[in-house]
């Protein structure tokens, strides 16, 4: 059932006509209907029934949303002793190592240039940890670390992941706030710094460039939306003086994908799809221009 005839059939004092055959939720004034599609715009999702509005907007059940859209009575689960919430787990980043020369060899290996990972290391943003040796990416919230991304260094296939209790909102950025219009869109740290290295080899001041991870992509749903980047969410509320944003998202399915769904959302901004020219993302195209061959894998992973 699409979203309109759902709320004219069980919900008609939330309809809000806007003009022609364009309506909009009273209690969510940015979340527009019209032509069969919903989007909430402030959030930047949407989608096509009442079962992805129900699910995703008003966080009702799977089977309860069901339920609604068939005029059931709402399941009421037999009552049980109450249990303890989970407790959220707390953000502590992993200790440091006295030195960081096995992050450094990695990302050396990976193309990435010593200054841009000496930067990176000197203002707090890159460390190895001591038990694993990991590099350790750190995302600030106002200054205080609130993210952190790993990624092995000890073997050909490498580990990545996230420090837990990790907030996606503040994630790795490199300079910490933005110092121009635009801001340049990756899908991993190792990304970000390959770009600003490919600047430099070109003779640009990549001081001058703004870039954000994302810490991974969500899959994109059957309707073709995604789940709005919480970090770019979080970028654009922090930065308002961002105007242009040049989405650098992988050259494979999911990244177009992503990169077409975030385009659509993010109206009133000029966008530019910018994947990598060479290779599946911009590691790739790094290692290509300096002539590192092989590929590094991955296991665990960030999101997709």
């Amino acid at each position: 059932m699409d979203l309109l005839t759902y709320l004219r059939r069980f919900e008609p004092q939330e309809l809000v006509h806007i003009g022609g055959d364009t309506y909009a939720t009273r209690t969510h004034d940015s979340l527009k209907i019209s032509n069969g599609k919903w989007c909430w715009w402030s959030r930047g999702i949407g989608g096509t029934n009442a079962l992805d509005y129900l699910t995703t907007v008003e966080g009702v059940s799977f089977l309860d949303a069901v339920q609604r859209i068939l005029g059931e009575p709402p399941h009421v689960p037999r009552k049980s002793e109450p249990t303890e919430p989970l407790p959220k787990t707390e953000f502590t980043l992993p200790p440091k190592h006295a030195d960081t020369r096995r992050v450094f060899a990695y990302l050396r290996s990976r193309g990435i240039d010593a200054e841009i990972i000496n930067h990176c290391i000197k203002h707090g943003q890159l460390y190895e940890d001591a038990e694993r040796h990991n590099c350790v990416f750190v995302g600030y919230e106002h200054g205080k670390p609130a993210y952190g991304a790993l990624r092995g260094t000890l073997s050909e296939t490498t580990f990545a992941g996230e420090v837990p209790g990790s907030d996606k909102r503040f994630s790795f950025a490199v300079p910490l706030r933005a110092g121009g219009k635009t801001l340049c869109v990756f899908e991993s740290a190792i990304d970000a710094l390959s770009y600003l290295t490919l600047l430099k080899l070109r003779g640009q001041d990549w001081r001058a460039a703004n870039t954000l991870s994302l810490s991974g992509i969500y899959q994109p749903r059957k309707d073709g939306s995604i789940r709005f980047p919480a970090a770019l969410e979080q970028y654009l509320t922090d930065n308002p003086g961002v105007k242009r944003i040049v989405l650098c998202l992988d050259n494979d399915v999911p990244g177009r994908a992503a990169s077409a769904a975030i385009k659509q959302a993010l109206a009133g901004y000029e966008v530019i799809d910018n994947p990598p020219r060479r290779g599946k993302d911009y590691n790739d195209q790094l290692r290509l221009v300096k002539g590192i061959s092989g590929r590094v894998k991955t296991r665990g992973g960030e999101a997709r």
